[in-house]
């Protein structure tokens, strides 16, 4: 009998040591933010912003501010999932033998974005950009690097992608672009995911411009330097900071290196304004106006 006593006393210590263990990991579990990641396919990006703004899906006739865009995604992402953190941007495009275009270069030098690069075949169609959104959104999901997915696409083939980010208990969100007329987004992927946002006209027409027009062709004039551009920024800084007050450079600054999409954009166009040179495409001197901009607020703080 007291043999048996001891042996329940010694199981009802280590029920007790297991329940302790399970309490400190589910508190850690508790403590840990949520992620998100943003997985972009390019190519429905480029065919269904093009149709919507410029009116034609040929990527030749149109320029696409990809920075300033991902940029945008990443600003409504922050909005969206508010107590989750950014793991990074997956950019997914197509390429000849999977080498990357200048454009694909500039997009992969830039913060918090991978570009994953499938196959470009003779007829411009791209090959093997699902089979890697599918694979990495069920690594993610698998290793627990993600609790939440934006998916900027439309094909059918990105069902299985979802289906297996759920199968480890990630919640996938379908974002589409605004179609001028009926759909542009498979109805089984609609189906399957867990909620679904539209982006409209106004969201894409800062990004995307015909070639053709006017309003932002690059000028004939000389090309600024990058330090040109910064101190632009700074100065723009200043009298942001001067209409707005402290109070709103404190609520900025948390976002840094990023800036909501309605302070880049108009960034930008007073940018441009000063200098009488476009911006649009020029990636590095984008990134200079950025930086003499932040560089100012924070020296103010």
């Amino acid at each position: 009998m007291e043999a048996m006593n001891d042996d329940l006393a010694a199981l009802g210590a280590r029920i007790d040591r297991t329940n302790e263990l399970l309490e400190r990991m589910l508190a850690e579990v508790a403590k840990t933010p949520s992620t998100h990641a943003i997985f972009v396919d390019a190519g429905y990006l480029y065919a269904a912003a093009g149709r919507l703004v410029a009116g034609t899906e040929d990527r030749r006739a149109f320029d696409l501010d990809a920075e300033g865009l991902i940029e945008a995604l990443i600003d409504r992402a922050r909005s969206v999932f508010a107590d989750s953190r950014l793991l990074r941007v997956y950019w997914y495009d197509g390429a000849r033998r999977r080498i990357h275009t200048a454009e694909q270069q500039t997009i992969a030098e830039l913060p918090d974005v991978k570009v994953r690069l499938g196959n470009l075949n003779a007829n411009n169609q791209q090959k093997g950009v699902d089979s890697l959104i599918r694979s990495d959104l069920e690594s993610l999901a698998r290793h627990r690097a993600i609790s939440d997915a934006a998916l900027l696409g439309g094909d059918e083939d990105l069902v299985s992608a979802v289906e297996a980010a759920q199968g480890y208990g990630a919640r996938v969100h379908l974002w589409g672009i605004e179609a001028p007329e009926g759909r542009n987004q498979a109805e089984p992927l609609l189906w399957e995911v867990d909620s679904q946002r539209t982006l409209d006209l106004d969201f894409f027409k800062p990004y995307v411009s015909r070639r053709t027009a006017a309003a932002y062709e690059a000028t004939t004039g000389t090309r600024p330097t990058r330090e040109d551009v910064r101190f632009v920024g700074a100065q723009i800084a200043a009298k942001w900071l001067a209409a707005r007050g402290r109070e709103t450079l404190a609520d900025l600054l948390p976002g840094h290196p990023y800036l909501p999409g309605s302070v880049d954009q108009d960034l930008l166009v007073e940018a441009e304004g000063l200098l009488q040179y476009s911006l649009r495409g020029q990636a590095d001197l984008r990134r200079a106006l950025r930086d003499g901009f932040w560089d100012h607020l924070q020296g103010q703080y």
